[in-house]
């Protein structure tokens, strides 16, 4: 896919939606470990006024760093999201905005003892248990959305992605593993409806191919974790006792994972964003050209 440089400059507006902005009711705690760094990490997620957004203080700092959610503060990372500034940071963060945009959580500030958000199950699941006992509020201010008006793309060597105009948010991904049997290919597609999220999407969890992480392993670049945070598929078969969730769990997880990237952009999107093989650099890189070309509406 090229890019169409001309339509590409004013591809998205900026619209007010009918619904309002949401925060908490009350705070919300979680625990657990971190997949690449192996701490044992805790935090905090507390209410936010109306367009305060998404944030995560590191608590464990002297001077409390506060590092917004956003597309400003993404750092380069491997198999995970990462903001951060300078060489304070937060990596994988991406099941946890996936959570809190699949809830239409919209403000919310979270305070984080350590470097990473735990892991948990290698899905957004529990995020969202906790989230929900502790209750969404409904605030006086409309929520912001994104509106693409014209075909947005990136393509860069086997990964494609094309966001086009749609009244509603919608993913459509396609996961190819030639070289695992097992996987070959996925398909998977569905508007992010809240109830949707919840049931079909948030249940499933990251995945890796034990050849691909073990090296990684050895190196000492994932020091938490295991089959009880991630599907593991090692000589085409799957090696965690309970199995999958979902036939093709793994290329749900692949829409989790769109799904918490561009919420990164800070508002919602109407748009159905159709994806190859894509990655966390990749969905932000696309979500960066979306922001890009937004022209307000009058």
């Amino acid at each position: 896919m090229g890019v169409d440089q001309k339509n590409s400059i004013t591809s998205c507006v900026l619209v007010a939606t009918q619904r309002k902005q949401r925060t908490l009711a009350s705070s919300c705690f979680i625990e657990g470990q971190g997949l690449f760094t192996g701490e044992n990490v805790s935090l905090r997620i507390f209410p936010s006024p109306v367009d305060s957004g998404i944030s995560f203080k590191r608590v464990d700092l002297p001077g409390n760093v506060v590092i917004p959610a956003t597309l400003s503060y993404v750092q380069e990372a491997v198999r995970c999201t990462q903001i951060g500034m300078q060489d304070i940071k937060v990596q994988t963060i991406e099941h946890l905005l996936a959570a809190l945009k699949g809830l239409q959580i919209d403000n919310a500030s979270i305070e984080i003892n350590g470097s990473e958000v735990p892991i948990l199950d290698g899905s957004s699941r529990e995020f969202v248990e906790r989230l929900k006992q502790s209750g969404i509020s409904e605030q006086d201010a409309p929520a912001k959305a994104l509106k693409v008006t014209e075909p947005v793309y990136l393509s860069t060597g086997e990964i494609s992605m094309v966001a086009i105009p749609s009244d509603q948010f919608k993913v459509s991904y396609t996961l190819h593993y030639p070289k695992s049997k097992l996987l070959q290919s996925q398909f998977y597609t569905t508007a992010i409806s809240e109830e949707k999220f919840e049931t079909e999407i948030a249940p499933c969890r990251t995945f890796a191919l034990y050849e691909e992480i073990a090296p990684l392993i050895e190196k000492g670049y994932i020091k938490g974790g295991g089959l009880d945070s991630a599907v593991i598929i090692k000589e085409e078969v799957i090696i965690n006792p309970e199995g999958v969730r979902f036939p093709d769990e793994m290329v749900r997880h692949k829409v989790l994972d769109v799904v918490g990237d561009m919420s990164l952009m800070g508002m919602d999107l109407l748009a159905h964003i159709i994806a190859i093989r894509s990655g966390h650099a990749s969905n932000v890189q696309l979500a960066r050209k979306l922001v890009n070309t937004i022209k307000m509406e009058s």
